[in-house]
């Protein structure tokens, strides 16, 4: 028998591989943060012998969930300000609160947002804001994957005086965490109507430089697409490609208002799209076009996007609502099947993140997994492991989640943070808010 330091027995493996292989029980082998093995408990039993035997029998265990979109500090902002469009929202709500954050707000925010996500069995994300030094610090303190760069505006911002400020902010941290484990760092344009060409070049320019990802809101609302006619003669998907946005690695948030060629430009340029369904639905900002993507080979990711405008950080709930919004929307019952949507939370948001060895588990892949309680009564009977994920799943059932191997959640304690530290912490934060 070979040496592992960890063997996993799960009730029911659900590994996201190629062939999207599901073992009944089920087995992983671990060793230095990585999978070596994955199939049959009985198979995977025979072959190695382990350190550590991890008895998850009464669970099911999937890959981590990977937030494709995500503004983590802005729970600090959770129902400040709710049942309002996008740009008033912003503008006469966020943006005023926003400029008088400093790093330590930011630092605590985003703590409680990855305390949610490992709760609710996310172990990446993409993230956007401002400090976003803070973010990262937070990220490596809570244990899980986080892509960031400081949020890039054309007017100036509580952490940056302007937008070389934030672009210099975004190169340091590129240095910062290079061959980090865990934390990277992408170009975060904020958006089309808070920018001018000169910045979004600018931005285009570094992430080809440190070849990062370019992170980008993108015709997310129709009213965004007539300002940036207004202003640019163009519509958003067309003024990108034209200062040439689209020869970086882009990650392009919510895609909503877009035409069928405009799809088609974005899925010619490998571009990746955050379908973020419950922050449009809340804003009515409409619903992406999702189906369309998927048939063009676009790859497809699910976010949460931040708090304020969505209320929560949790990718099971957001799985169930892309499903049901696009059957609603589309007429068609069989529009977003659970197995497609299960992708987007898995290995369509890791390809959205560029990290090729999460999103499945499989020999050679990162060890980052979530365990669910089968034994919960919304889970019960099953008969489709897939379905219950999307459909029947809240996030509240997961009892462990793993990053590399480590156990960074289980049964209500968070292994690298004290959580009752944590909440008082944000209580003092409201009141500051609220000052």
């Amino acid at each position: 028998m070979r040496q592992c330091q960890t063997l996993v027995h799960a009730g029911v493996l659900v590994t996201q591989d190629a062939e999207r292989r599901i073992f009944s029980p089920g087995a992983l082998a671990i060793s230095d943060g990585a999978i070596l093995d994955a199939g049959p408990a009985e198979d995977v039993g025979e072959r190695w012998q382990a350190a550590e035997i991890l008895d998850l029998s009464s669970m099911l265990v999937l890959p981590g969930l990977v937030n494709a979109h995500s503004h983590a500090a802005m729970t600090f902002l959770r129902g400040l300000a709710d049942d309002m469009p996008l740009m008033e929202w912003l503008e006469q709500r966020i943006f005023p609160v926003e400029a008088r954050l400093t790093a330590d707000m930011v630092r605590t925010g985003s703590l409680l947002g990855f305390a949610e996500m490992l709760r609710t069995g996310t172990t990446a994300c993409m993230d956007m804001y401002l400090f976003e030094g803070a973010v990262l610090e937070a990220a490596e303190q809570a244990g899980l994957r986080c892509v960031g760069g400081e949020a890039v505006f054309g007017f100036p911002s509580a952490s940056c005086a302007d937008f070389r400020a934030a672009l210099s902010a975004t190169r340091d941290l590129a240095a910062r965490y290079a061959g980090h484990e865990r934390i990277s760092v992408a170009v975060n344009c904020h958006s089309v109507y808070t920018t001018t060409p000169e910045i979004v070049g600018a931005c285009r320019d570094l992430a080809l430089e440190l070849d990062i990802p370019f992170h980008m809101h993108l015709a997310e609302t129709r009213d965004e697409t007539g300002r940036c006619h207004a202003a640019h003669g163009r519509r958003p998907v067309e003024y990108c490609r034209d200062l040439g946005v689209l020869d970086a690695a882009c990650v392009f948030a919510h895609v909503v208002d877009v035409t069928e060629d405009e799809l088609d430009v974005l899925a010619a340029a490998g571009a990746a799209v955050a379908h973020n369904p419950s922050s449009n639905m809340k804003l009515a900002s409409g619903a992406a076009p999702v189906p369309a993507m998927l048939r063009r080979g676009l790859t497809v990711g699910l976010g949460t996007d931040g708090p304020a405008s969505n209320n929560q950080c949790n990718l099971f709930l957001e799985m169930g609502r892309a499903a049901l919004l696009h059957k609603l929307v589309s007429g068609d019952p069989a529009a977003a099947p659970a197995g497609a949507v299960l992708d987007m939370a898995t290995r369509g948001g890791a390809a959205a993140l560029r990290l090729p060895r999460i999103g499945a588990l499989a020999p050679g892949m990162a060890a980052d997994c979530v365990a669910l309680d089968l034994d919960e009564p919304n889970l019960q009977p099953m008969y489709a492991p897939a379905s219950h994920l999307v459909y029947a799943a809240t996030g509240h059932e997961v009892r462990l989640t793993m990053v590399g191997g480590e156990v960074l959640y289980r049964d209500g304690r968070f292994s690298r943070f004290d959580y009752d530290a944590l909440r008082r912490e944000v209580r003092a934060l409201r009141d500051a808010v609220r000052a």
